[in-house]
């Protein structure tokens, strides 16, 4: 039997995942990436000496990877060193007081009696209910939505009560604890996903017991380590990799993808999968008469996630009682989200975060210096605001200022060299749509067979993976796309999916109907 080609068009987290596991099945895969380096977002670069991410800093829930290696013979701790921190990150209030949370759970209970008495025992309560909300809904977020029969899985029934789509995850965090602070401490995690708590389901009360449960962790080098090693792993799998390669668009028989076009050359493929910005690419590589679902006039109405302004400094010196982590609140945290979200203006008093790695990692900076990462939430590109050099420079003095209140007050005068990322310089060097960083936002209209389809619905042989698509944005289940996608590709194909974990998808109610009209 002939191999199967497959191409993959961008090799960021799920490229790289999707990559490794059908060189294990057999086909013959080949990733095509406009940048020169590995991983997309989930990449470092390196500036005078100083190493940084330039996107995910959070390493959670390494289970899911953790079992796409071993299902193609490789152990993830082995192959990409890394460590479980503690504390796993601090949560400062401009309000007063701050926590640093830990999975020390005996520990976290006298933090948080010492922040308001009424509370404790609140955070054994509230891990104990989201334990069994996780075992609920992991077989949701693990399987495919193609249609709306796909909601009528059993598991989805049982685990329905649990979503109470009538609560905000605010909501659901402060029936946990009575002070205000605490229920953000445990809800601003809807920030991986680009969204206010305010305004994020209930169902992702979920993100922060994944951490207190299965750890923060910091991969030596960074999260780029990770994507850097998958790449090598892969190409000893027999994938090749060719960077510098911008896809200009696909050749089609009908709406099935037959050949990946780069702007010196074409790729036959039996199948593609995409791992890129799914608004972006869909418009930019193709024609709109061939999305049915997904128009450029209906992807124009979605909601997207905020953006983010960033700044990543080279220090000299050390700032020892800085965390590795540290997620700084705003006095009028709810004003703050709704400039984000609703009135698309910038923060005047925004909330930020702060990445310190060089105090766990020494490889990040030269010898007694700091590489700091910070991120500041901000709208995504809207016309309100213009990203210009004045809009810019005038942010940049802000959150400096900011720092500074937060303990760095000598800040300007210990850097040595900084980059800087705008919502624009997103949209236009890294490819995604509206700058919004965490693509299309999680709301329950555009989640589960109302997200994109793993296996592309508008389309024939071609699969997408990454944040754009089910189960949505974040490392673990971009990998868990990843997954999703080749227990669907790989017996398509007619090859061996043998060595996958699962188990076939979950069989639907509507399944099992004799005949669905």
């Amino acid at each position: 039997m002939s191999s199967k080609n497959v191409i993959i068009v961008g090799a960021g987290p799920g490229g790289l995942a999707a990559a490794m596991q059908m060189a294990k099945a057999g086909a013959k895969v080949t990733v095509v990436e406009k940048q020169s380096w590995v991983g997309g977002r989930t990449a470092t670069f390196q500036q005078q000496g100083y190493k940084f991410d330039i996107g995910p800093t959070f390493f959670l829930y390494p289970r899911v990877l953790k079992e796409i290696f071993e299902s193609v013979g490789l152990d993830l701790m082995q192959e990409v060193p890394m460590t479980r921190l503690d504390p796993q990150y601090r949560v400062s209030f401009a309000a007063g007081g701050r926590i640093d949370a830990t999975p020390n759970i005996e520990e976290m209970e006298n933090q948080v009696a010492a922040l308001s008495p009424a509370d404790r025992g609140a955070v054994t309560r509230y891990l104990t209910d989201n334990r069994e909300k996780l075992k609920k809904f992991r077989p949701i977020l693990e399987s495919p939505f193609n249609s709306m029969r796909d909601l009528f899985r059993l598991s989805l029934l049982q685990a329905a009560p649990s979503v109470k789509p009538w609560k905000s995850l605010h909501q659901e965090l402060m029936s946990y604890f009575k002070d205000p602070r605490l229920a953000i401490a445990f809800s601003f995690q809807s920030k991986y996903l680009g969204m206010s708590p305010m305004r994020c389901p209930s169902l992702f009360s979920i993100l922060s017991f994944l951490e207190y449960e299965h750890g923060v962790y910091h991969p030596y080098g960074g999260c780029g380590q990770v994507s850097a090693r998958m790449a090598e792993l892969a190409e000893s799998m027999g994938v090749e990799i060719r960077l510098n390669q911008t896809v200009t668009g696909f050749g089609f028989e009908g709406k099935r993808a037959r050949r990946v076009y780069t702007e010196d050359r074409g790729y036959d493929a039996d199948a593609v999968i995409i791992n890129a910005d799914f608004a972006q690419a869909m418009q930019k590589l193709v024609p709109n008469q061939l999305r049915k679902n997904w128009t450029n006039e209906k992807i124009a109405q979605k909601k997207f996630s905020c953006s983010t302004f960033m700044l990543y400094l080279g220090i000299r010196g050390k700032y020892e009682n800085l965390p590795h982590h540290t997620i700084h609140i705003a006095d009028d945290y709810e004003r703050n989200l709704q400039e984000i979200e609703q009135d698309f203006s910038l923060p005047q008093d925004p909330s930020f975060y702060v990445q310190n790695a060089s105090i766990t990692d020494s490889s990040l900076a030269p010898e007694g210096d700091s590489a700091l990462y910070v991120l500041v939430p901000v709208p995504h590109a809207h016309q309100n605001i213009e990203w210009n050099e004045r809009t810019y420079s005038a942010y940049r003095e802000l959150t400096l200022t900011q720092l500074a209140k937060e303990g760095l007050g000598d800040i300007r005068d210990r850097i040595v060299t900084e980059r800087m990322i705008t919502p624009k310089v997103w949209e236009q060097e890294f490819g995604l749509y509206r700058g919004a960083t965490f693509n299309m936002a999680h709301n329950l209209g555009q989640m589960l067979h109302k997200r994109p389809h793993n296996r592309f619905e508008d389309l024939d042989g071609v699969y997408l993976v990454g944040g754009g698509t089910h189960p949505g944005s974040g490392l673990p289940v971009i990998y868990e796309s990843s997954r999703i996608t080749c227990k669907q590709l790989i017996p398509e194909l007619g090859l061996d999916s043998s060595f996958m974990h699962d188990k076939t998808p979950e069989t639907s109610a509507a399944d099992l109907e004799p005949c669905l009209g």
